[in-house]
């Protein structure tokens, strides 16, 4: 296999990674007499923030999910190749890929982030994180599939634990799919499980800190833990796991809740490519950046997003917080500089712009912080919707967004309760491969 990738008298950007950041720059780019390469381990774009609606049987995964190629179809100047990066090979200004060595005249690394276990192997293997639309299918499918065997026990006890589920993580991620699973409690599975006694079941929302949703206001931190208190959500503040064995989960203060559904949403850590020295990775490993987006020590890498922790922002001197806004704001300033650069002129720094921060907890229930502005409740929904309505990629998977939405709040009910799982494919083995096998038995 090779990269195939025509050579050109263009500059060539290769860029890695096709999420909010890479995908933004990649389309600024496209317009330009500038030859773009878009690398990344999917052949589509998902968008992130919904994640969770695919987990708990909101939406289909390709409502949220939009081919690359498809978006740039009527652009000759972009080339989409779908392969892992392996390594940076900085002196021949080269990364390494699956497919074969791709030379590059600018280098932008947008790979993102990915769920932060910290360390805790056990956790790693037994838990269910959410940062793909796999891993969203994934814990759709387990906590169906326990619901499946939940009418089957033969103990309460046993019935306990594969319904309750504990989630991980008082951040948006954690407060919305835990009021989602609320909604489903209450409206939803008691229809589809008439055999099960839902007052069993309990939803556990596992905080390290005291309060949940604490990058958000104050008034919306209280407003959230109300909603959810309302919800039927049990918080637990100030409590940070530290085991779980697939039937129960420990934290480090003694508190023990039985489940075999532990959902993690308490960190992530940046996904840098290899190459790069200790000295090059700040805070959660990502890559120091400049005010120009520069990797520290190269003028022709840049890193985007959540994998980048720029120096120099005196309102964000711990770096920008790892939101899509500031890499969709760092991918466009971006391609305005490479554009620069090609005209000869010089780059201008970086200043993000904060557009505020928004989180849902339930229907007709949302919290909404802008800079000029924090409100909550039904209105702060509506806005809420709107605001992911408009950033999905495609008409067409707005309009199935809407509808799914639409739906779910006239019926109170999901149509999505699939068990998805795929089929294992028989291992083909090659004629060489047999022969090799031949002679080592003889």
């Amino acid at each position: 296999m090779k990269p195939n990738i025509p050579d050109t008298d263009k500059k060539r950007v290769v860029i890695i990674g096709a999420g909010f950041a890479g995908l933004e720059i990649a389309q600024k780019l496209s317009k330009r007499d500038i030859q773009v390469v878009l690398i990344d381990r999917n052949n589509y774009h998902q968008f992130q923030p919904l994640f969770y609606q695919v987990a708990m049987a909101g939406l289909e995964p390709s409502s949220i999910s939009f081919p690359t190629r498809k978006i740039f179809q009527s652009c000759k100047n972009v080339h989409i190749r779908v392969t892992d990066v392996k390594r940076l090979l900085p002196d021949g200004k080269t990364i390494e890929t699956g497919l074969g060595n791709i030379a590059f005249d600018e280098l932008v690394i947008a790979t993102g982030a990915d769920t932060n276990y910290y360390g805790m192997k056990e956790i790693e293997e037994q838990a269910i994180p959410m940062k793909s639309v796999s891993e969203a299918l994934a814990l759709r499918n387990r906590i169906l599939q326990n619901f499946e065997d939940a009418v089957s026990a033969e103990t309460a006890e046993e019935r306990e634990a594969l319904m309750n589920v504990v989630v991980v993580g008082g951040g948006p991620t954690g407060v919305e799919l835990s009021g989602t699973l609320a909604e489903m409690k209450r409206f939803i599975l008691p229809k589809d499980y008439p055999d099960l006694n839902f007052d069993a079941m309990h939803i556990y929302l596992v905080e390290g800190g005291d309060e949940v949703l604490d990058a958000m206001s104050d008034e919306a931190s209280a407003k959230a833990r109300e909603y959810l208190d309302r919800l039927g959500v049990t918080v637990v503040a100030n409590q940070r796991v530290n085991g779980f064995d697939g039937q129960q989960v420990t934290t480090k203060e003694g508190l023990k809740l039985p489940t075999k559904n532990l959902v993690w949403a308490a960190g992530i850590r940046a996904c840098p490519i290899a190459g790069f020295g200790d000295e090059k990775l700040g805070r959660g490993g990502r890559l120091k950046v400049n005010a120009f987006n520069q990797v520290e020590g190269y003028e022709n890498v840049y890193a985007l997003g959540d994998v980048a922790i720029m120096s120099g922002d005196v309102k964000n001197p711990e770096g920008h917080p790892q939101l899509a806004q500031v890499a969709i704001q760092q991918a466009k300033h971006l391609a305005k500089n490479i554009i620069r650069k090609q005209k000869g002129e010089a780059y201008e720094p970086f200043r993000y712009r904060d557009l505020g921060t928004m989180a849902t907890v339930g229907r007709n229930l949302a919290v909404v912080d802008l800079p000029f502005w924090k409100f909550q409740g039904f209105f702060a929904w509506l806005v809420w919707m709107f605001v992911h309505l408009m950033s999905i990629v495609g008409v067409k998977n707005r309009l199935m967004v809407f509808i799914n939405w639409v739906w779910n709040y006239i019926t109170y009910d999901q149509s999505l309760r699939l068990i998805i799982k795929p089929k294992p494919l028989p291992i083909a083995i090659s004629e060489t491969e047999n022969q090799r096998d031949l002679e080592k038995v003889q």
